[in-house]
């Protein structure tokens, strides 16, 4: 199973930075020598994916962003990584499907944010196999997300796209599918007239097809990093849960 993170972005609202966004320190982890070393916020996503059954992680980057490959390596203790180019920004859809040569169709693929801190840590675990599913967490201002309005039954009817009031206060964090639902949405997305910016207005016209998605409430918290307040809030939600400072494999 394949985890793909979308790292190919400039990370505007928090800098200036020297290095990548997805390197920021939040928190700490144990290295192999029982050193307590600082934690790059994308190390939370990868332990989730990993937990999640991800194998092997792709980082789709810019062509500015070798720090990530020099802080990641040939891998992530057991799990293999690979690194795809974005030129430039073109958006998440663009970024994401830039993994379609290597996810093969019968690969599946779970999709998160590396700039983002969220519980439970098993929550990727909780998505069916069958399907694309969301994993969704409860905000307090969803018009500052993609916002998942779904029915009773979980069945997705709509992404509302960072879109003020909101039908739902329930966001999508992080989500996985079969890899031929992966090169389904890769298919539409290339259609005339779409190469979608979002992820969410792909889904919608994929929804409008007659195809399915499901809603897993299972999130409980969810932190965005990538601005100065969010910074401060992940600190806080690590020390609320009592997160612990993790052994490197």
């Amino acid at each position: 199973m394949w985890g793909i993170i979308p790292a190919a972005g400039n990370g505007t609202r928090i800098q200036p930075l020297a290095f990548s966004k997805e390197l920021l320190p939040v928190g700490s982890r144990i290295d192999s020598n029982g050193v307590e070393r600082p934690r790059a916020v994308s190390e939370y996503l990868i332990e989730r994916m990993v937990k999640g059954g991800a194998t092997k992680i792709c980082f789709v980057i810019s062509p500015s962003k070798s720090d990530i490959v020099s802080y990641y390596g040939g891998g992530i203790g057991h799990v293999d990584t690979a690194f795809v180019v974005q030129p430039q920004a073109a958006g998440l859809c663009d970024a994401l499907f830039r993994a379609c040569p290597i996810a093969a169709p019968d690969e599946p693929v779970l999709i998160g944010l590396p700039d983002t801190i969220w519980f439970p840590e098993d929550g990727l675990a909780r998505l069916p196999d069958e399907g694309l599913s969301f994993l969704c967490f409860p905000v307090e201002r969803p018009e500052l997300f993609d916002a998942v309005v779904m029915d009773d039954d979980g069945a997705v009817e709509e992404i509302q796209v960072k879109q003020q009031g909101a039908r739902s206060n329930w966001v999508w964090g992080a989500f996985k599918m079969p890899g031929q639902v992966f090169h389904d949405l890769y298919r539409l997305w290339c259609e005339p007239g779409r190469g979608d910016e979002y992820m969410g207005t792909l889904v919608n016209a994929w929804l409008a097809r007659g195809n399915r998605a499901t809603a897993v409430k299972a999130g409980e918290s969810y932190v965005d990093v990538g601005t100065l307040g969010g910074y401060r809030s992940a600190i806080q939600l690590l020390a609320r849960t009592g997160a612990p400072a993790v052994r490197a494999a």
